[in-house]
């Protein structure tokens, strides 16, 4: 978590963490490390906390602008019913977790609804969306892949399932982007890459015929031959980035057997968030995300609206 609770197991983030004061505390410390900052005017040190009831609740009053506020306002915790220690422990377990946790897992695990555990599971991947960076350069891999159902599995008289294409890329020694695409073409990745990867960049990829057209503009692009046997050509392959493409087919099939392409880039979004911190301890990946949680808010009627970013 911080520093001193970076390298915290289950048992001891359930001791850490067992009430929700103890939870607010932390989350306060996390956001409040250079004092109390006012949520509605932004004002630093000029609060109280509210004695009574109001001080287990964390209410405090801005001298300022005289509004009330605890720690959760404007962040995804904001009128959340779920005690805070369970989002602490909930965010440990899905940064900790290297091919994701299904909602009814920690539905399970938590003792919360499956409505709650599958809305708290958005929000938290929500969370972990973003962290701000430069375009990616230097050596970049490129590969599509698609995630859906396979029609060898599909029931007599029922519709073969639908696949949706992604696109990941990964920049080698750095970090990568993976984004739903609405087909694989020149065009289509060309727009992605543009938008996520800079000129100066050597782009990677296979053999498939799109490529070639996709990557003008940027600083070169060189391809190896799946089809007949070539996957290394001396720094020319693409392993870096079908791993990561490996572990999320692997955590889609194995841990949340089907999801929809509504909220698929939210989960590209989980995976990636871990991939870019994969150096760091799972407190330390726990910690960032939380820390990512401020500013955001994604309430349930908006988790069930279409997320389409290219």
């Amino acid at each position: 978590m911080s520093t001193a609770h970076s390298n915290l197991n289950l048992i001891d983030l359930m001791q850490r963490f067992s009430t929700p004061e103890a939870a607010r505390a932390y989350l306060e410390g996390l956001r409040w490390a250079n004092g109390v900052s006012c949520a509605h005017c932004g004002v630093v040190g000029n609060s109280a906390k509210l004695g009574g009831a109001s001080a287990k609740r964390g209410l405090y009053k801005c001298r300022d602008c005289r509004k009330l506020f605890t720690v959760c306002v404007g962040t995804i915790f904001e009128d959340s019913k779920i005690p805070l220690n369970k989002w602490v422990i909930a965010f440990h377990l899905l940064a900790a977790s290297k091919k994701g946790m299904s909602a009814h897992q920690l539905h399970r695990m938590l003792g919360i609804s499956y409505k709650s555990a599958w809305h708290m599971a958005h929000r938290i991947r929500f969370a972990m969306q973003g962290g701000m960076f430069a375009k990616l350069d230097g050596i970049v891999e490129v590969d599509e892949t698609y995630v859906g159902g396979k029609a060898k599995n599909a029931h007599a008289s029922k519709p073969i399932p639908k696949k949706t294409a992604v696109l990941a890329l990964v920049a080698r020694g750095g970090k990568m982007k993976a984004r739903t695409i609405a087909n694989v073409t020149s065009k289509t990745i060309g727009k992605v890459l543009k938008k996520h990867v800079a000129k100066t960049a050597e782009i990677f990829t296979d053999s498939l015929n799109v490529y070639p057209s996709a990557t003008k503009g940027l600083l070169g692009h060189e391809s190896v031959n799946h089809d007949a046997g070539e996957y290394v050509r001396g720094m020319v392959h693409t392993n870096t980035v079908e791993s990561f493409n490996a572990i999320l087919k692997r955590g889609i099939v194995g841990v949340y057997h089907h999801v929809s392409e509504t909220h698929l880039d939210r989960y590209l979004d989980e995976y990636g968030f871990r991939w870019n911190n994969r150096n760091i301890t799972d407190g330390e990946r726990a910690t960032l995300a939380l820390r990512q949680s401020e500013g955001k808010r994604l309430t349930y009627r908006d988790c069930m609206k279409e997320v389409r970013v290219a």
